[in-house]
C-alpha cells in the first residue's frame, strides 16, 4: 500500500507569493515561532560542528511537525524513540501528545543537543541519551525498554554510508513492535528504498513550509527476517 499527501493549490500559491521576511515574521520557520534565538544558535553551532550528522541548521517548522505527527494516534503509544532530536522541537511535540505512562527515548550523537534537552525539557517521560541510533536496541535494553511502538527519525540518511544506513534500518526494524511504525522527515529520498525493503506499508508526503522543504515517510509493520 502506498500513500501520498501533497500540498493544495492554495498552499502552493501562498508559498510562492510570500516573501522571505513575511514568512519569518509569520513564524513559518521553526526558529521564528516564539522559541527564542538560543534554539537557532544551538542548531547552527551543532550543524557546523558535524554537518553530516545534523540534518539541517534550521529547527523544524510548526507546519512540518503537525504534518508529520498528525496521522498517528499517539495516545495509544507506550514507547517512542526519536533519532536526532536536535533542539527538541519534535521532542516537545511528542511529549504533548503522549500519555502520562509513556516513555520517549531521544538519541543523539551530539552531547550539546542532549544536554540542552535535559535542561530545557524536565519531563519524567523523557530519556535523553548521547549515543548512536545504530545501538538503539542496546540503549533501549539499558533503560528497561523492550519494544518501541514508533521510531521518529530526523537523521539525514542521504549522508550515511550505504552499509551503515542498512544496519540502522535493520536495527530499527528489530527494535519495533510487530505493528510498529517508522516515521522520517528528510531533505532527500535516500531513505525511501530502505523503508520499502523493511516495512509492509510505506506512505509518503512532502512539506514545503519548512526550511528546507522535507520529504515525509510513514512506514508500518516491519519485516524482521
Amino acid at each position: 500500500m502506498r500513500g501520498h499527501c501533497g500540498i493544495t493549490g492554495r498552499e502552493s500559491e501562498e508559498i510562492v507569493a510570500t516573501s522571505f521576511e513575511d514568512r519569518v515574521a509569520r513564524g513559518a520557520w521553526g526558529a521564528a515561532e516564539g522559541r527564542g534565538p538560543e534554539y537557532l544558535a544551538l542548531a547552527f553551532r551543532e550543524f557546523f560542528r558535524n554537518p553530516m550528522a545534523v540534518g539541517s541548521a534550521f529547527p523544524a517548522s510548526r507546519y512540518l511537525v503537525e504534518r508529520m505527527l498528525s496521522p498517528i494516534d499517539w495516545g495509544r503509544m507506550d514507547c517512542v524513540v526519536e533519532y536526532g532530536p536536535g533542539t527538541g522541537i519534535f521532542t516537545r511535540a511528542l511529549l504533548d501528545r503522549l500519555p502520562g505512562h509513556a516513555r520517549l527515548l531521544a538519541i543523539d550523537t551530539s552531547a550539546g543537543f542532549i544536554d540542552h534537552l535535559r535542561e530545557a525539557t524536565p519531563d519524567r517521560r523523557l530519556i535523553a541519551v548521547t549515543g548512536s541510533a545504530d545501538a538503539v536496541r542496546a540503549i533501549m535494553a539499558d533503560h528497561g525498554l523492550d519494544e518501541a511502538d514508533c521510531i521518529l527519525s530526523g537523521l539525514p540518511f542521504s549522508t550515511l554510508a550505504p552499509d551503515r544506513a542498512e544496519r540502522l534500518m535493520e536495527a530499527s526494524a528489530r527494535a519495533l513492535a510487530p505493528d510498529g511504525r517508522f516515521l522520517a522527515y528528510q531533505m532527500r529520498k535516500a531513505v525511501h528504498p530502505l523503508l520499502e525493503r523493511r516495512f509492509e506499508t510505506v506512505g509518503t508526503g512532502f512539506e514545503w513550509r519548512n526550511v528546507p522543504p522535507c520529504h515525509l515517510y510513514w512506514a508500518a509493520r516491519p519485516f524482521r527476517g
